[in-house]
């Protein structure tokens, strides 16, 4: 388990050193005693001469000599187990599959797996293990598991007879809408919409929302700590999928999930746990119990992944985006980066991220109020939406939150303090309200604050209104 290391403070006065030697290269025994006020803790260990000692005491010097060895021993002992650099000490109790670094602030030891190896363990105490040796490395029974020879990433390889035919979330990303398609302007609630619980039949300011292929949402239910599933046709209660054990960082637990995505490939969730620091994911076959740690260190606001099976993660905190294979730590940077601002490349408090067929990655850049997209391999985004500062204007966004692309590259947006859905088509410099935008409320054809957002493969559009504890499906027309 890694532990925590202390810097040693300035030794001045040092009494266990006062009597330090000045050494004649051609002697054996020193020539005189001096005497030093202070001490500085190199691996040369070099003494200054500073005042000569009166000869009485070169017989103490000549004992201290002959314990000198021990003592420097000693400190450089201390100085190798305390001072900055202990990560240079056994790799800082981290393991040979996991990259030691130190908070130079702190001196506190932090453990990250290296790229191909996944963390079996927790945050506190990490145990990095071959990721091709855990659940295929998130391959799938259909692929086998290898390494690449440069980097060590995950790599998936099709096996014989088999052939790759749809997205890694199940084809949900490719949405056909027509452009002058319409919804139904009363939503219907799916989950929740009975106050604020923990009751199955609850909800508690829900974020994150995922719909798949077969019209099963998944919701995080953030208050709740859980992730809760609604399948087309249900009438009863939702079900839990993953968490709901309380809060905590255990690894059955979660604190504050905020966004959700099922990976059809391994028939598993993917969680951002906010005030847990990590990605984590739950399998969703029948008898799981807990889930495993993907990447921690990170202060996840959004998830996506493309069909490549490459993730896609947010970091609020940083404002950027990352791109990860299974089994990577570190990631590439894909957007943002450049600090905290309003520059083409730079964001500021995004949250939710959509990536299209061609890896192109949407932002939602809330605190700047516009959508970005960054092109593949970019240096800088482009305003596909707001940016016109706070308002409610049709050129203006207020908190984007949830956002969609259809495949003819119109942006749906859940722009979350305007209390609306609006749609932005290639190219536009304003957007259309397509529901809600009815003042903040209760009422079918109202939110309070929609977050998540999402469609299934028939274009009935899904979005979570967080502040009234529910989610509204609109029916396209």
């Amino acid at each position: 388990m890694p532990r925590r290391f202390f810097k040693p403070i300035a030794i001045h006065e040092t009494h266990m050193c006062d009597i330090c030697l000045a050494y004649n290269a051609a002697a054996s025994w020193p020539q005189a005693v001096t005497r030093s006020h202070s001490i500085a803790l190199s691996n040369n260990f070099q003494f200054t001469q500073i005042e000569t000692i009166d000869s009485k005491m070169v017989l103490h010097g000549r004992l201290l000599y002959a314990w000198l060895p021990l003592l420097v021993f000693l400190l450089q002992a201390f100085h190798g187990r305390f001072a900055e650099g202990s990560c240079r000490n056994n790799n800082g109790g981290c393991g040979k599959n996991a990259l030691c670094s130190e908070n130079r602030k702190t001196s506190a030891i932090k453990c990250t797996c290296k790229t191909g190896y996944t963390n079996t363990g927790s945050a506190v105490r990490v145990v990095c293990k071959d990721s091709c040796t855990i659940k295929n490395g998130g391959c799938g029974p259909r692929a086998a598991c290898s390494h690449h020879a440069k980097t060590n990433a995950v790599k998936c390889t099709k096996k014989a007879g088999h052939t790759n035919t749809r997205s890694a979330s199940g084809d949900i990303r490719i949405v056909n809408i027509s452009a002058n398609a319409k919804w139904a302007q009363n939503g219907v609630t799916i989950a929740g919409g009975n106050g604020y619980g923990g009751a199955s039949y609850h909800l508690n300011s829900p974020a994150g929302l995922f719909v798949d292929g077969n019209q099963t949402a998944v919701i995080a239910d953030t208050r709740n700590d859980r992730i809760i599933q609604w399948k087309n046709g249900d009438t009863t209660n939702v079900q839990v999928v993953a968490g709901g054990n309380g809060q905590g960082n255990g690894l059955n637990q979660f604190f504050r999930p905020i966004d959700v995505l099922i990976d059809k490939e391994t028939d598993s969730l993917i969680i951002c746990d906010y005030y847990n620091r990590r990605v984590v994911r739950w399998s969703r076959r029948s008898g799981t119990t807990q889930g495993e740690i993907l990447i921690d260190n990170i202060d996840c606001g959004g998830l996506a992944m493309d069909e490549q099976r490459y993730l896609y993660v947010s970091d609020y905190k940083k404002n950027e985006v990352r791109r990860y294979r299974f089994g990577e730590n570190i990631g590439t940077l894909i957007a943002g980066g450049n600090g905290r601002g309003a520059g083409l490349n730079q964001l500021s408090g995004q949250t939710c991220l959509f990536v299209d067929r061609q890896q192109n990655v949407y932002v939602s850049d809330s605190s700047n109020n516009r959508v970005m997209k960054w092109n593949k391999c970019a240096k800088e985004g482009i305003v596909v939406a707001g940016g016109q500062g706070a308002g409610s204007a049709l050129t203006q966004l207020w908190y984007p939150y949830g956002i969609f692309v259809d495949t003819l590259g119109t942006l749906y947006v859940a722009d979350a303090l305007n209390n609306r859905v609006m749609r932005w088509t290639q190219g536009a410099t304003q957007g259309t309200v397509i529901v809600g935008g009815n003042g903040l409320g209760a009422a079918a054809n109202q939110f309070h604050a929609p977050l998540g957002l999402s469609f299934d493969r028939h274009g009935n559009l899904y979005a979570v209104d967080q502040n009234n504890h529910r989610v509204q499906r609109f029916s396209i027309e």
